[in-house]
């Protein structure tokens, strides 16, 4: 059907159309001056329902349009099957069309009008003024959606500030912190004057080179009082007999959140900075990354990994909400807290396990297992426990005699990782179920049995088993089970699909209408943002990742390998990338509001008690999780 719109008068009232426009992005970023060029300009333009409001037989676009009532929506014609597809729907407050009218070209995609609707529409010398003269109007013209995330970050990160002050974020890359020039010795420098170089130049370690200046090696004041302490030998003892071997090292592109992590996990304290030929350059220090910012991942790790006490990991649990806060404010993203949160839970998880052993250690080796999401490393502070244990059997030993051994150690860990704030599992995926403490055999077995026999509850154990970590042990006997299990799948076209399958079931919560479905668990006019947001992404990149191969599970760098595997490309990606990190990003900002006003932690939150530019984001990031199952239906025919 033909366009049949017709102009009213042109608005009289500038006022009431700025004051429409606050209530959208870009706009309420926008000076008022611009505001109101953009106002004076307008004219309130009407379609009727069905009518064609541009199309690509039209030419250039002219005309820039803002949805006052009503919603259009975006058509393309697949030649595959000869069926026109609706690819996207633009309501109240959203503005189109944006690269056809900065490339000065027809648009590629018909927009018709859904249901009476009004627009606010400027012509092109009216929008290349603002185009010119507005950075916020620019930067979203240019960025569109991209712009948008930025803006909700920047008031999280805001908002957390307000206790902090400012700081350095840990985008910053390392060669903004490292020390130029850092103090160097060769390896048969005697102890007492590395300490003494230390000493002069007023700093707490000393890099080992060789005659590359390739660092082999480091020497720390912890070093010196471990030496001390345990008499290792004397302080004319070659420095490279007490030095700790094969530093960790960064390059200086690598950021400071990086650097941060990896001291976090492995409780060091200074990090050697090398250029592309592992050439030293530099020196970080714990000091030099927190000193400005009041944020001490590293020595919170290190406390949290050298307690002595059950109680004291039970008191140090309220730390990891303030340091959450605080990472927040320092430029942290979403995919960045949930790693910190990630990393410290591990640690947490590894001092219970060592603080067992230590009383009674069953004699067993074993590899702790996580699975889920913190074997996803994407866990946030509402967390419960998903593990497993995976041990060789010792000759003359039966697999039942192990679990004998194994299943009351798991046990009392199950019990204390729950007094630290990991829930116990309500569906007993936890260690000290015999079901789950098995032999490396044992847990191939279960796998072939798990994939050739897609039971609909073996596809629901899918969301949890086939995301799986190493915390604690050996890693080699989970990497080549694992190597086994993605062959497995790789070859098995059906159990691919029935996964597929499996994962379109979790629908994100839009209408047809482009209005939220609630959850449907008895909450009323609620979201659950990890079932209902996150799970649509999880489940669909899990697919696709274990279909090609893809061997890491945190969902955002799986979709940085398929990208690198050509399965996905890379605008999709970045598009997917951005409204997962957005759905995790307000629901961290729910947890913490939650956690100030005293509640209990849900994913629940009520869209209304959003602003509206989150829930217009809200609403692009589920449209963006429908775009991938529409890719994973595309690619298994389902």
């Amino acid at each position: 059907m033909a366009a049949a719109t017709q102009d009213t008068q042109r608005p009289q009232n500038t006022r009431a159309i700025m004051t429409f426009l606050r209530e959208h992005a870009p706009f309420s970023n926008m000076d008022d001056a611009h505001l109101a060029h953009f106002a004076e300009h307008a004219s309130l333009r009407f379609f009727a329902d069905e009518d064609v409001v541009l199309s690509p037989e039209d030419g250039p676009v002219r005309r820039f349009y803002v949805v006052k009532q009503g919603r259009i929506r975006g058509e393309r014609h697949n030649d595959k099957d000869g069926k026109t597809e609706t690819t996207f729907e633009i309501s109240q407050g959203e503005c189109f069309p944006l690269a056809a009218l900065i490339g000065e070209r027809p648009t590629r995609t018909l927009h018709r009008a859904s249901g009476d609707t009004f627009c606010l529409s400027i012509e092109h010398d009216a929008f290349v003024t603002l185009f010119s003269d507005s950075d916020p109007f620019r930067d979203f013209c240019l960025r569109g959606v991209s712009s948008l995330l930025d803006q909700v970050n920047q008031r999280i990160q805001s908002g957390a500030m307000a206790s902090m002050g400012s700081s350095n974020s840990l985008d910053t890359p390392l060669e903004r912190y490292a020390l130029r020039n850092p103090i160097v010795c060769s390896p048969d420098l005697p102890v007492r004057k590395a300490v003494a170089r230390m000493h002069e130049n007023n700093v707490g370690s000393i890099i080992i080179t060789d005659d590359e200046r390739h660092p082999t090696g480091i020497f720390t004041l912890r070093d010196l009082r471990t030496m001390v302490a345990e008499e290792k030998g004397p302080l004319d003892t070659p420095v490279s007999q007490v030095m700790t071997r094969d530093p960790i090292c960064l390059t200086a592109h690598a950021d400071a959140f990086e650097a941060a992590l990896l001291m976090a996990e492995h409780h060091f304290a200074h990090l050697c900075v090398i250029d592309e030929e592992r050439r030293l350059i530099g020196v970080v220090s714990e000091r030099d990354l927190f000193a400005l910012q009041r944020v001490d991942l590293v020595n919170l790790a290190r406390t949290i990994g050298t307690a002595s006490h059950l109680r004291t990991l039970v008191s140090l649990r309220s730390d990891v909400s303030r340091l959450v806060d605080a990472m927040l404010a320092h430029g942290a993203d979403s995919g960045q807290v949930v790693k910190i949160i990630t990393t410290l839970n591990d640690v947490t998880v590894r001092r219970v396990l060592e603080l067992n052993i230590k009383k009674n250690d069953p004699g067993i080796p074993f590899t702790w297992l996580t699975f889920g999401s913190e074997g996803r490393q994407e866990q946030t502070l509402l967390t419960d426990q998903d593990n497993g244990i995976l041990f060789d059997t010792p000759q003359g030993m039966t697999e039942d005699q192990v679990r004998e051994k194994l299943l009351p150690f798991a046990q009392t860990v199950n019990q204390e990782l729950a007094e630290c704030g990991f829930t116990l599992c309500k569906g007993n995926i936890m260690a000290s179920n015999p079901k789950l403490c098995l032999s490396g055999k044992e847990w191939d077995d279960w796998f072939i049995r798990f994939i050739d026999a897609s039971t609909p509850q073996n596809l629901v154990y899918s969301s949890i088993f086939l995301d799986m970590r190493a915390v604690f042990g050996p890693t080699k006997p989970l990497e080549d089970l694992f190597d086994k299990v993605l062959t497995r799948i790789r070859k098995n076209a059906l159990f691919q699909k029935m996964l597929a399958g499996n994962a379109i079931t979790r629908r994100p919560p839009l209408t047809m209408f482009r209005s939220f479905r609630y959850a449907s668990d008895g909450r009323k006019h609620t979201l659950d943002l990890k079932r209902q947001g996150l799970a649509p992404f999880v489940e669909a990149v899990r697919v696709f990742a274990l279909a090609n191969g893809v061997e890491e599970a945190n969902t955002l760098e799986r979709m940085d390998r398929l990208v690198a595997r050509e399965v996905f490309d890379p605008k999709d990606a970045n598009a997917w990338k951005e409204a997962y990190s957005l759905i995790q990003a307000i629901r961290m900002r729910a947890h913490q509001e939650m956690l100030d006003r005293g509640e209990p932690l849900s994913n629940y939150i009520n869209p209304d008690d959003l602003n509206p530019l989150d829930r217009r984001i809200l609403r692009e990031s589920f449209r963006q999780a429908q775009r991938l199952q529409q890719k994973l239906e595309v690619t298994y025919q389902l």
